[in-house]
């Protein structure tokens, strides 16, 4: 047994590094946005038990690499970087850190939100390169505006708490949240995602990236918003056609986006969002402060120990529960 924990990325928090030392453990890293051969070598070498993922693929080959793998963790909660099918049929537990970063992620949300509204970027831009323009400027409101909430898990919550102390109209849609988060910040509940869409002036997504959701704003799905409205997205860019985003707002139909993620990351140089000014960007940093860091790397690692230990994990924190007990009742329908 080699007490070593991978983490696929270079950082982990001090407080976390602490936990894995507790217990008799070592961190090693693997470069930021490893291939699946690359990560696939780490866990050779050093023999690792569990698996703090944060950046790059953790496929079937990955874990047919390191028959000693035990547990996964997700750095957070978005798990479409890893292959959750494979995982369950090796017996390997996927956890998440659910709730650890929401409320870092739902200020950047809102932060993106203000910026994209109130025209913040371009506006500086053009006063660097010498132009005043407050003639013939007019800005937009959003207090009475509505935002719409597109899941309703923790994040979504939490930018729905700031959003209401903007003055902003929630209504949400999640077919698997109860009544009781809906109605906790009197959010209107909507029956379908053509509801969301066409009543939202703003529109935040918060739900995860699946076969089912990718792709979810399209032509099709963008035309359904009223004319001169945003999007905000601080989930996962998959969720969005991103040439039909562009088209929507070149074509006057949406007034802009504010984008903390894109479909494959990092972006390259010639990204077509680069060129739109109405769109503000930023690299997938709405969870990466100090505070959810050490939240989300100390709930990251506890959760291996917790497999490790053979102690009790809340079943919310496995994100392939079910697919376990599948695989643990018919084996053969997992296997690949």
């Amino acid at each position: 047994m080699s007490k070593t924990i991978l983490v696929t990325g270079p950082d982990l928090d001090p407080a976390a590094v602490r936990v894995v030392e507790e217990h008799g453990y070592r961190t090693v890293h693997t470069p930021p946005y490893a291939d699946s051969p690359v990560i696939s070598e780490f866990l050779q070498k050093t023999g690792a038990e569990g698996i703090v993922s944060r950046m790059g693929r953790l496929d079937a080959a990955v874990m047919d690499a390191a028959p000693q793998l035990k547990v996964i963790s997700k750095h957070g909660v978005g798990v479409d970087n890893i292959d959750i099918e494979a995982a369950a049929a090796r017996g390997i537990p996927v956890l998440v850190a659910t709730g650890a970063n929401a409320v870092s992620v739902a200020e950047h949300a809102i932060a993106l939100l203000l910026a994209t509204v109130k025209r913040v970027l371009p506006l500086d831009a053009g006063l660097r390169a010498g132009r005043w323009e407050k003639p013939g400027f007019s800005g937009h409101e959003i207090a009475g505006s509505t935002l719409g909430l597109m899941g309703m898990g923790a994040i979504a919550q939490a930018t729905g708490r700031m959003a209401k102390g903007l003055g902003l109209d929630l209504l949400g849609y999640d077919p698997y949240a109860p009544d009781s988060a809906f109605q906790a910040l009197d959010v209107t509940r909507c029956a379908s995602v053509e509801e969301l869409l066409a009543r939202s002036d703003i529109l935040s997504l918060h739900c995860p990236l699946t076969e089912q959701t990718r792709g979810l704003l399209n032509a099709k799905t963008l035309a359904q918003m009223p004319r001169g409205a945003y999007i905000i997205n601080t989930a996962r860019g998959g969720l969005i056609d991103e040439a039909a985003l562009v088209a929507a707002i070149q074509s006057g139909h949406l007034a802009g986006a504010g984008l903390d993620t894109f479909a494959v990351e990092p972006p390259a140089a010639d990204h077509p969002f680069f060129a739109v000014p109405e769109i503000v960007l930023t690299p997938h940093i709405g969870g990466v402060t100090r505070q959810a860091g050490a939240r989300v790397g100390v709930d990251a690692v506890r959760g291996i120990f917790q497999i490790l230990d053979g102690a009790p994990v809340a079943p919310e924190r496995i994100i392939n529960r079910k697919l376990l007990a599948a695989a643990q009742a018919e084996p053969a329908k997992l296997e690949k």
